[in-house]
């Protein structure tokens, strides 16, 4: 009996320090409804899912990074393992090193998004030695861009399929005059 309380404080010891942990990084401007499925999918793999807005200084964005975090963290109030995090300075590897991840997390739609993640997890795997793991875009999503959803909404197409309710809203809010 004392062995056995013991065997099951290591195992809980074990899985303490063996915690899964992911990022899944991207500006979100704006949240999809393909960001969404990833982060769905993403949050059973791991015991510990961040979701990171970052900001690109290359990128102009529709929303600020808070707007942006905000928009997310709407949405994902079912997913008690995953946490959003925002940087705009820095190596997605430095800040997966800050919170001890254990796998960053990307999509990918087509080939195109392929070849450029393989380039990422190379160089990814080379600075800090973190392994990536890809999700493919479920089908009926894999054609659904932010860039293109803030085109659509601009000529007044309804957005309500491509992105979650509040993202719809915000959108209507900034490209419907």
């Amino acid at each position: 009996m004392e062995s056995q309380k013991l065997q099951s404080t290591q195992t809980q010891t074990n899985f303490n320090v063996n915690k899964k942990i992911g990022l899944f990084t991207g500006s979100f401007d704006p949240m999809t409804m393909g960001h969404l499925d990833i982060i769905a999918r993403a949050s059973k793999l791991f015991d510990k899912l961040y979701v990171g807005v970052f900001d690109n200084p290359s990128k102009n964005y529709s929303f600020s990074v808070n707007e942006r975090s905000a928009l997310i963290k709407e949405n994902l109030q079912e997913f008690k393992n995953v946490e959003i995090i925002t940087h705009s300075s820095d190596l997605t590897v430095n800040v997966a090193k800050k919170f001890k991840v254990t796998a960053l997390v990307r999509s990918v739609r087509s080939i195109s998004d392929f070849d450029y993640e393989a380039n990422m997890i190379y160089f990814n795997h080379e600075m800090t030695g973190v392994e990536t793991i890809l999700l493919v875009a479920k089908p009926e999503l894999g054609m659904i861009s932010s860039s293109r959803v803030k085109e659509l909404v601009a000529y007044g197409v309804d957005i309500s399929k491509y992105v979650p309710k509040n993202v719809a809203h915000k959108l209507k809010e900034k490209y419907v005059k």
